[in-house]
């Protein structure tokens, strides 16, 4: 069971356009360890702004985090989805917006015996990748995925996306975006297939 959410607003469009997909602790927001109360979110300097960057492009944004404290149970999905409510909001008043949200709610070692399971989705399997593939218009080609641990680059490899390490102490992460975005022809450009 891969966990998805996207904004009720939004449905997904029949252009393809290649997807930014973002780890969400540690690139979107600073990981403090099992967030998930709205009063927790501190965003990553820039993200806010990183996340405009690549809608202004016309990449989908979609976050793909591994959630094992539903499994491990500190908390449960409700809190999962508020906190990526709280996230929506809170980029929308800063004019930006993610298309989707999917999460791995499973750990092999939880105590919550419905998600204690070794699963397809928990990175870095691809499973919440292909779904997202599945959901949505996106071009592979031109797809990347930034995250801070070795598991996202792995998930990036095994799905043959470009995997870009973050490290918030060393990148800015708009930098970060800006350079990879020169690294395609954006979407949004007439040169776009």
């Amino acid at each position: 069971m891969i966990a998805k959410q996207t904004d009720s607003n939004l449905v997904a469009p029949g252009t393809r356009r290649p997807a930014a997909f973002l780890d969400r602790d540690g690139v979107l927001n600073v990981d403090h360890g099992y967030v998930h109360r709205p009063e927790q979110l501190e965003w990553v300097t820039g993200a806010p702004e990183s996340v405009r960057l690549l809608n202004d492009a016309g990449y989908y944004v979609i976050v793909i985090t591994n959630q094992s404290g539903v499994a491990r149970g500190l908390f449960d999905d409700a809190a999962v989805k508020s906190f990526h409510a709280h996230m929506q909001s809170a980029l929308a008043s800063n004019g930006a917006r993610i298309d989707a949200f999917y999460y791995c709610p499973h750990h092999p070692e939880g105590s919550v015996k419905a998600f204690a399971i070794a699963c397809d989705c928990r990175k870095p399997r691809t499973g919440m990748l292909e779904q997202a593939a599945r959901d949505w218009p996106i071009d592979i080609n031109k797809s990347f995925l930034i995250g801070d641990k070795d598991q996202d680059m792995g998930a990036a490899a095994a799905f043959k996306i470009r995997g870009i390490r973050f490290d918030s102490r060393l990148h800015s992460l708009p930098d970060l975006v800006r350079q990879a975005l020169a690294s395609f022809k954006s979407p949004q450009n007439p040169a776009y297939p």
